[in-house]
């Protein structure tokens, strides 16, 4: 036999012999050329299925999307290819939608310039983006082979794009009619935006205030009114998406929504209406126009257009009335599903009409109840309770010849100071009940915690309320049971403060506020072992006959007074270094 023969022969054998599936895991790349996998099945006369894109032009960088469609097929193989040579090689790449349903191939030298199916499941929709290259030729068709069973259908033609001012071909060239929507084509961002322009020509909302939008830290949303449309653009540090919602109240939940999601490098922009807390099912269509974007250094911008009335879309509000404004940020698979925030949005701090009178404006990420949820909290337990019980602990001989109100210094300084401290606590223990409307769920130990430090606050004062007498057999037990309730309050309330600081409502800047509350933890453990040990140094000097702890406490009068200066040093210096640590707290709540 010659070697031609025998090699048709092979060849007819490998095919024959090939299962009825075919390729069920989609890796046909020796199909790159042909198109055509070796299936054993006989081609269909009429296609079925057809291929749709979003645009008729095109410029190199510029993303199409593609949509394969028709009754339940199994496999499917897609190019794009010069439209005046279908035999030429593939063209461009792609870029995927769902991973679970398609997958990249490199066919030739041209890396993911091909699309498959990952299994032999049953699908009615494919959707994919086609990125034009540098060298793409003037007109681009779309084929697609599709397998259902035992069917095939080979190099389904679709629609053809063309570059933008090139003339029409003088020949017809094949093509499906009906395949081109009409949404607009996508297009990538040149530069990145700029803030000229806000609160003259554009209203504006940037997160902090006054950043640049170039800036990898900026959250950035701005409207103008060009005639009937309004201009959009939103920018911020995402991996994953960016949205703003207009919404009625500063609750989420039936909100108009519009999102700019990150899929595999390339961006999808959509829109949906939020119904309550469920997950946001995106428009199938919807009448953004002009939409581009950019991916730079982490930095995710998209732009697009909106006609101020839609009376046609369903959840699309009108643009010349006042709302709230969300701008959110969040996490997104490689095949363009979204996950929730996990810190609050940005929110304006009033309703706004953004085709009213253009404003330069900010908003904040935490609700006003619960800032001050945190800033009274952080002033009851790092100033005054801290204070109180430096002051009960070392300052009664240094303090005892002096009176305030008919009563030692020392303790009346401890008791407005705890009192202070109670009354803080109980107002802030409120405010995320009122803000909340009940119990928060979602918050994690936190709120377990705080109740039980408001119990022990409340029981405090209570408790020395019935304190006995100085000489009282039952004072060495009170003195007992008031330092270990004091003491296990002031510990779970630095635990709760830990764990406040870090939840969606309250969110510190990281790993900033856990730093800075160990460094106020260091701070007050170290303040108390230095006067310790003064406070036995001075014991030192005592000559002590009996071993009872608290005779010796009694007989330090004298003693005591010798490190009066010292212990005045230390108290203010400690003062002081609370309070800049209570200013960096509260500046930082400010910020957010």
């Amino acid at each position: 036999m010659e070697l031609p023969g025998l090699a048709l022969v092979v060849w007819m054998l490998s095919c024959f012999c090939a299962p009825a599936d075919g390729y069920p895991n989609g890796k046909v790349r020796e199909a790159c050329t042909s198109m055509i996998p070796c299936h054993g099945s006989s081609p269909q006369p009429s296609p079925e299925h057809t291929i749709t894109v979003n645009g008729t032009k095109f410029k190199p960088g510029d993303s199409i999307e593609v949509q394969l469609s028709g009754p339940d097929f199994e496999g499917f193989f897609i190019q794009a290819r010069d439209a005046e040579h279908l035999d030429s090689p593939a063209v461009g790449s792609f870029m995927l939608v769902d991973r679970r349903l398609s997958q990249l191939l490199t066919c030739g030298r041209t890396k993911n310039s091909a699309v498959s199916h990952t299994s032999k499941a049953k699908k009615k929709f494919i959707k994919v983006y086609w990125i034009a290259p540098g060298d793409a030729p003037k007109r681009v068709q779309f084929l697609a082979t599709v397998v259902k069973k035992y069917k095939i259908w080979e190099k389904v033609l679709g629609p053809i794009v063309s570059q933008f001012n090139t003339p029409s071909p003088t020949t017809p060239l094949n093509t499906t009619p009906g395949a081109i929507s009409t949404s607009h084509i996508v297009s990538y961002l040149s530069k990145p935006f700029n803030t000229s322009g806000c609160g003259r020509m554009k209203f504006c909302i940037r997160n902090p205030s006054n950043c640049d939008p170039e800036n990898a830290s900026c959250f950035f949303l701005s409207f103008q009114q060009e005639k009937s449309s309004v201009f959009i653009e939103m920018s911020g540090p995402s991996e994953g998406y960016l949205s703003f919602a207009l919404s009625y109240d500063k609750w989420m939940g039936d909100d108009d929504t519009y999102l700019c999601i990150n899929e595999d490098h390339s961006v999808h922009v959509s829109t949906t209406y939020l119904i309550g807390r469920s997950y946001p099912v995106l428009d199938s269509q919807h009448a953004l126009e002009d939409v581009s974007w950019r991916i730079v250094d982490g930095v995710l911008q998209c732009s697009f257009r909106r006609r101020v009335r839609l009376p046609g879309y369903k959840g699309r509000f009108n643009l010349d009335a006042s709302y709230y404004i969300f701008l959110a940020d969040g996490e997104a698979s490689e095949g363009g599903l979204i996950y929730k925030h996990s810190r609050q949005p940005l929110i304006t701090n009033g309703i706004y009409n953004v085709m009213g009178l253009p404003q330069d404006i900010g908003g904040s990420r935490s609700p006003i109840l619960i800032k001050a949820h945190g800033a009274l909290m952080f002033v009851a337990w790092i100033t005054t309770v801290s204070i109180g019980v430096i002051v009960a602990r070392f300052f009664k001989p240094v303090w005892s010849q002096s009176f305030l109100f008919g009563k030692e210094m020392w303790f009346q300084v401890h008791r407005i100071l705890m009192l202070t401290t109670v009354t803080l606590t109980s107002v802030s223990f409120l405010l995320p009940f009122i803000y909340r409307g009940g119990w928060s769920h979602q918050a994690g130990f936190h709120p377990y915690l705080g109740c039980t430090v408001m119990a022990l606050t409340i029981f405090q004062p209570l408790m020395a309320g019935f304190r006995p007498s100085r000489h009282a057999p039952r004072r060495q037990l009170f003195n007992w049971f008031h330092w270990s309730t004091g003491t296990t309050a002031r510990i779970l309330a630095v635990v709760t403060m830990f764990l406040g600081m870090d939840l969606p409502a309250l969110d510190l800047p990281d790993p900033w506020d856990t730093y800075a509350m160990i460094g106020f933890v260091g701070w007050h453990v170290g303040t108390e072992v230095l006067l310790e040990i003064h406070s036995y140094c001075l014991v030192r000097k005592v000559e002590v006959i009996e071993d009872d702890r608290v005779q010796i406490l009694q007989s330090l009068t004298s003693a005591e007074a010798e490190g009066r200066l010292f212990k005045q040093i230390v108290l203010t210096v400690y003062v002081c270094g609370n309070i800049v640590f209570l200013i960096a707290f509260l500046s930082a709540i400010n910020q957010i």
